[in-house]
């Protein structure tokens, strides 16, 4: 009987781990480091194999998200609506629906990626809605708007941000005098807490969780600081000044035994904090003004930190612990930067996919191709999974094989 029991909890702890392991949110798990094994380490000349493509998700810039059950989430913006769309991993569309009016001021389109739960789908969209859908039938379950329910305000861009689930918790930043950040109930969407934080607007970014602090909290980037909030209570433990010309700092902050790398453009460049004091507190350890990533985010792998620059258009290799620049190579144009098995891919903002060896010495590409299918900008953030490279250009979302 205890040999059964044993076994029966070991199948629960590997039926829970594969279940981790297919979700897909934003840049994998923040990120950026996806888990596959076995991808190719070189291209055709022509790029991988077009597994499939589709046309018609309108305007916008979102990532795909993958939940357990292996479907893909995707937004994008029609006639001034957003819809989110539900795919196969064969490409084929499963479903469709409409959940409001889209940001349709300036670089149009969707904004947020989708953040899949345990049977929902949750998304902000560029109008501060805060929706959260049945995953098997698109359903709206419940529905908050950032402004009119936590009284923030828009910001110059729209707002940009993937919901963050920790526990029963829905983690926004409204960017309100008093919901500064909330967490509400992700279930019903009942305000749980919220935090004044430093009365910041929004910066774009999506926030992170920290479990590994004596105070388990939650990190983001607001227009101003930078913040931890206690994410049982809500109360703000630190805040650290970080001020651009414009405001904007859409880069998840990357973390590491204590040590929180973060990055932005428009001439700031990029900043090295440590916790100290359980998470009650941080101190800077040095900064990198020239390594300024504005929306393509930096990685860390090993010892050290990949991204491309903004002001400075070159993309940089640094040690992670002393912030010493390793490398700085303009080869390709700057952009977007995940990683998987011992690669990096490099997407750029001049619409080329690259393929780069992991190298902290030199920019080692290996091989590139040029994404044509789609429209607009080259913002959407790459993902892999079980093999494929899903690329979003705008109205389309292409597959690759990169399988080995």
């Amino acid at each position: 009987m205890k040999r059964k029991i044993r076994l029966l909890c070991l199948i629960s702890v590997i039926v829970l781990v594969s279940e981790a392991q297919n979700v897909v949110q934003w840049r994998y798990d923040r990120t950026g480091n996806y888990p596959e094994k076995g991808l190719l380490k070189s291209w055709p000349v022509n790029g991988p194999q077009l597994l499939w493509h589709y046309d018609g998700l309108g305007e916008g810039h979102s990532s795909v998200a993958i939940s357990a059950s292996e479907k893909l989430y995707l937004t994008g913006m029609t006639d001034g609506k957003g819809f989110i769309y539900v795919f196969d991993t064969n490409g084929k569309l499963l479903n469709k629906k409409e959940y409001g009016p889209e940001w349709d001021k300036n670089y149009n389109g969707t904004r947020g990626t989708v953040t899949t739960d345990n049977g929902k789908l949750y998304l902000i969209s560029g109008l501060g809605d805060i929706v959260c859908f049945n995953e098997n039938d698109l359903s709206i379950i419940w529905k908050k708007n950032m402004f009119t329910d936590f009284d923030g305000s828009n910001i110059t861009w729209g707002i940009c941000e993937s919901p963050l689930i920790v526990g029963d918790k829905l983690i926004a930043s409204p960017g309100g005098k008093e919901n500064n950040v909330v967490a509400l109930n992700k279930n019903t969407g009942a305000l749980i807490w919220n935090c004044t934080g430093d009365g910041d607007l929004s910066a774009y970014c999506s926030p992170i969780y920290l479990s590994d602090q004596q105070v388990p909290q939650v990190i983001t980037m607001m227009a101003k600081h930078i913040t931890g909030i206690d994410v049982a209570t809500g109360k703000k433990l630190w805040s650290y000044e970080n001020i651009n010309r414009h405001a904007v700092h859409p880069n998840v902050p990357v973390y590491a035994n204590n040590m929180l790398f973060c990055t932005s453009g428009y001439g700031k460049g990029s900043v090295m904090l440590r916790l100290i004091n359980g998470g009650r507190s941080v101190e800077k350890v040095y900064e990198v003004t020239q390594l300024d990533s504005r929306i393509g985010a930096v990685i860390k792998t090993g010892d050290y930190a990949y991204g491309s620059g903004d002001s400075n258009r070159f993309w940089f290799s640094i040690n992670w612990q002393t912030g010493e620049i390793k490398y700085k190579d303009n080869t390709l144009g700057i952009g977007n930067i995940i990683s998987a098995d011992g690669m990096l891919y490099c997407y750029s903002e001049k619409g080329d996919m690259a393929l780069v060896r992991i190298n902290p010495d030199k920019f080692d590409l290996v091989a590139k191709f040029p994404v044509t299918l789609g429209t607009d900008q080259h913002w959407a953030h790459p993902v892999i999974y079980k093999g494929t490279l899903y690329i979003r250009h705008g109205n389309t979302l292409v597959a690759y094989n990169i399988k080995n």
